[in-house]
């Protein structure tokens, strides 16, 4: 069994684009995927796209390497939506996993959005993704007035 740490001082920063090889190795440990080109392609993404929309990129410093990570940003999307916060990544590494790393990065996130005058703040979780659910719940999140739908084109 990996022993917990105690989180008693939370040591949170701007995330950097140093830290994609850390994020993809976090990211791999929840979906037991190394996505490299994929995170290579959403840090620059977030690194470097000029339209001038808030984000929020975090990153929680462990002892020796990143304890998590979260991104999100302002988003504006069709069906009358107005612009929210949206939390696209968040994640810990297993030795941080239920000692308030997240719930840490979550509520920094949710500071920023709020005093540059956001009002919401949403987030896209797979329904059998119970541990990432719970984590939602347990902060606060229930079901929004959309429901998100989809067609399996292979099928038609």
């Amino acid at each position: 069994m990996i022993p917990t740490p105690q989180i008693t001082n939370l040591k949170l920063r701007e995330l950097e684009p140093k830290d994609l090889s850390e994020v993809a190795r976090i990211d791999a440990l929840r979906t037991g995927l190394l996505k490299e080109d994929y995170w290579k392609q959403v840090f620059k993404d977030f690194f470097h796209s000029p339209d001038g929309s808030l984000r929020v990129g975090l990153a929680a410093d462990g002892e020796s390497a990143l304890a998590g990570y979260l991104l999100g940003e302002v988003r504006a999307f069709e069906f009358g939506s107005e612009a929210c916060g949206w939390i696209f990544a968040v994640a810990t590494d297993v030795p941080y996993a239920r000692t308030g790393v997240a719930s840490g990065l979550l509520a920094e996130t949710c500071r920023r959005f709020r005093e540059a005058g956001v009002t919401r703040l949403r987030t896209m979780v797979r329904r059998n993704d119970v541990p990432v659910l719970s984590f939602f719940r347990s902060n606060g999140f229930t079901g929004g007035p959309y429901v998100q739908l989809e067609l399996d084109l292979k099928e038609v």
